[in-house]
């Protein structure tokens, strides 16, 4: 059975604000366009976080479920969250096996959750995932130098360039911003 992917998503923080941006497309396998209007960016813990996911759409469900969980038991405490989903993933056989990447953010701090059970803080304010997610990135990063755009323009044109180069990724963005 072919498996269905959600690909790109971009975070950017800038000016207090940061704006996560993803795409609506779900693939399924290597070649077939399944869905073009799927959601994978979502406010969760009273609409205090804001989560975003690239990769398999089964697994980053049961991720994102797992972290909201974590949420839930450190009172919203991102950080912790994510360093305690990560230890999770690392010595859950079952969770090992999951195939997903999220972005999570707060009003303090923005945060990749690999998929190999890792935390990273990115530099400069600025991350993408998924299989647009390097010229997500590449855009985010310049217009973040060139422009004076805010955090959620500039996560939406990012994805918008990315959807004119990635066959993964299409223009159906959906932005929240925290």
């Amino acid at each position: 059975m072919p498996e269905f992917r959600g690909t790109t998503i971009c975070a950017v923080k800038r000016g207090g604000k940061t704006a996560i941006a993803g795409d609506g497309q779900v693939t399924m396998g290597e070649s077939i366009v399944f869905k073009n209007s799927a959601v994978k960016v979502r406010r969760i813990y009273g609409g205090k976080v804001v989560l975003g996911f690239a990769g398999s759409v089964s697994d980053a469900f049961s991720l994102s479920e797992r972290f909201e969980g974590m949420l839930n038991k450190f009172s919203g405490n991102l950080m912790r969250s994510a360093v305690e989903l990560a230890e999770l993933w690392r010595n859950d056989k079952m969770v090992r096996k999951l195939e997903a990447m999220m972005i999570v953010a707060d009003k303090d701090q923005l945060l990749i959750i690999s998929g190999n059970g890792e935390v990273i803080e990115p530099d400069g304010g600025v991350c993408a995932i998924g299989s647009g997610g390097n010229y997500a990135l590449a855009a985010a990063r310049a217009l973040m130098q060139e422009t004076d755009y805010s955090a959620e323009e500039i996560a939406r044109k990012a994805l918008k360039i990315a959807s004119e180069i990635c066959v993964f990724t299409n223009d159906h963005i959906t932005v929240e911003v925290v």
